[in-house]
């Protein structure tokens, strides 16, 4: 199912061929992404010079979201896919693998960046975005594509991406000053699901494990790994842990109570951005919220 960058542009020549007329009769080539923290970034990028269209809408579970049938007969007909790919989107995955089978380009974010592996052996983390610098790799993947695609509006996309990119290195320096400025011996995180470990990679943060084992929401922890979670919490003295705002809090609550200390418990956006207009409605401001609510919840 995945495509690599070179071949996706050779198969998109013929249509960034055509887009200069396609513009002209106002039927722009039309990009569809899985996921609605790469729609944002895509948008981003390409503006109004093409259709995209996120299938994800805020506040979704990428691990558990099904398609509708209109979404399922967009796809199939989309002159571009991007998806998360890593086993991210389980309840859509054969719909994207249905129309790359199709012919339907595909961009899987996964080919593009630096892979971490579960500590577990539970399989690739496809959850790169807390590194803007994987992020970054991302929109290096993708700006040639969305830029063949815009046709005489290439080099405008090309630009927006240049920009985009400027903005990833700004957060990627600020993120590391705020969180390089929490004491080693506190920059320890405890979540109810595994989503931080290439934030973790990237800014020396420790992981000290999460509620939900592994890399999917649709999971269950057993009473040993609470234990084994409770344990570590008691260890290293943490007085904040952290609940993903696309999934209840009551596992990371249960934790709280179990480990018979005061424990905040702190909310933070990761796998889906909140509604419009609500703070971490974009990915960058996302991940500035998070930043804050860390860097406030771990410093002693």
């Amino acid at each position: 199912m995945r495509r690599a960058a070179a071949s996706l542009l050779a198969a998109l020549i013929a249509v960034g061929a055509l887009a200069g007329c396609a513009a002209s009769a106002d039927e722009r080539p039309s990009v569809y992404v899985t996921t609605n923290i790469l729609g944002d970034v895509v948008s981003e990028i390409a503006g109004d010079r093409l259709e995209v269209v996120t299938l994800m809408a805020p506040g979704a579970d990428p691990h558990s979201y099904e398609l509708s049938a209109q979404q399922a007969a967009g796809l199939r007909d989309a002159d571009l896919i991007v998806a998360n790919g890593l086993g991210l989107e389980e309840g859509l995955a054969h719909h994207v693998e249905a129309a790359a089978d199709d012919g339907i380009p595909v961009l899987e974010a996964g080919d593009h960046i630096d892979v971490l592996e579960y500590a577990e052996g539970a399989g690739p983390d496809p959850h790169f975005w807390t590194d803007p610098g994987q992020m970054l790799l991302v929109v290096d993947a993708i700006a040639p594509l969305l830029g063949e695609l815009a046709g005489d509006a290439g080099a405008e996309v090309l630009t927006a991406a240049d920009d985009y990119r400027a903005s990833l290195l700004a957060l990627d320096e600020e993120m590391a000053g705020s969180l390089g400025a929490i004491p080693a011996e506190h920059r320890a995180l405890v979540t109810n699901h595994h989503v931080f470990g290439y934030l973790a990679r990237r800014y020396d943060v420790t992981l000290l494990g999460a509620a939900i084992p592994g890399g999917t929401t649709l999971a269950a922890p057993s009473a040993a790994d609470l234990q084994e979670l409770v344990t570590a919490i008691d260890t290293a003295g943490v007085r904040t842990i952290f609940a993903e705002s696309s999934q209840p809090d009551r596992l990371v609550q249960v934790l709280a109570d179990e480990a018979d200390r005061d424990v905040a418990v702190v909310e933070l956006i990761t796998e889906s951005l909140a509604p419009t207009g609500e703070p971490g409605d974009t990915y960058l401001d996302m991940m500035r919220v998070n930043t804050e609510r860390i860097v406030q919840g771990l410093s002693p």
